[in-house]
């Protein structure tokens, strides 16, 4: 059970240094709104975003490249990787994806190497492939037996962590309200798994036009905490 739990706690604790405290994928643009202006306001924002752009991108995409690993389907991780930069319309937040990835794979093969994450790595190394969290968290979980279910909720739930993080530092939040809306979204986020496991795969990348405008906005903001 010790093996496969510690390094989930590893890959979701909000200090993995995969480079997310960088980016708000969009939070940022709603903050400089006064659209997210105090806990409340985040908790609305954070809801939405689990239920109705992580689920269909970060969520789906990890239960996809979860059966495709388990398939041997090498060919259809690559297409998988394509699809999932391609289907992200704003430029900083579709960086922000490919930066995270790719540091998390260069991680992982160091922490919990496998075949199937070093065929990723080279095939991004090449430039054939643009790395994505939710295809190296799909890795990591199927080369430590740990089941789909558990592999997608770590997988939302270190996006989340890490964005609760960075709005306790944009908003700003304190500490408590930060680990309180924390325990708060457990509920949100198993109710996102239940979902991510009945969505069709060609929902793949559907998410909400304002959060897109919103990410697409942040690039032209005068000043600017994160990266996207």
């Amino acid at each position: 059970m010790n093996e496969r739990l510690f390094p989930l706690i590893q890959l979701c604790d909000s200090n993995f240094p995969s480079g997310s405290f960088s980016h708000s994928f969009g939070m940022e643009t709603y903050i400089q709104e006064e659209k997210i202006h105090d806990a409340q306001s985040f908790k609305e924002f954070l809801k939405v975003y689990i239920l109705k752009s992580l689920s269909y991108t970060d969520g789906l995409g990890c239960r996809i490249a979860y059966n495709l690993i388990q398939d041997q389907d090498l060919e259809g991780i690559w297409d998988l990787d394509e699809k999932l930069f391609a289907s992200c319309s704003a430029k900083e937040s579709r960086e922000a994806s490919k930066r995270i990835g790719q540091q998390m794979a260069k991680l992982c093969m160091t922490l919990y190497p496998s075949e199937t994450l070093s065929a990723y790595l080279m095939k991004i190394k090449e430039k054939e492939c643009y790395g994505h969290p939710a295809i190296v968290f799909a890795m990591v979980s199927t080369g430590l037996g740990i089941s789909l279910d558990m592999a997608i909720t770590a997988c939302l739930y270190a996006s989340v962590s890490s964005l609760i993080q960075n709005a306790v530092r944009g908003v700003p939040l304190g500490q408590t309200a930060g680990q309180s809306i924390l325990l708060w979204t457990h509920g949100v986020i198993q109710s996102a798994v239940v979902l991510v496991k009945e969505l069709p795969e060609d929902e793949l990348g559907r998410t909400l036009p304002g959060l897109e405008i919103a990410q697409m906005r942040h690039e032209q903001l005068h000043v600017r905490l994160f990266m996207s």
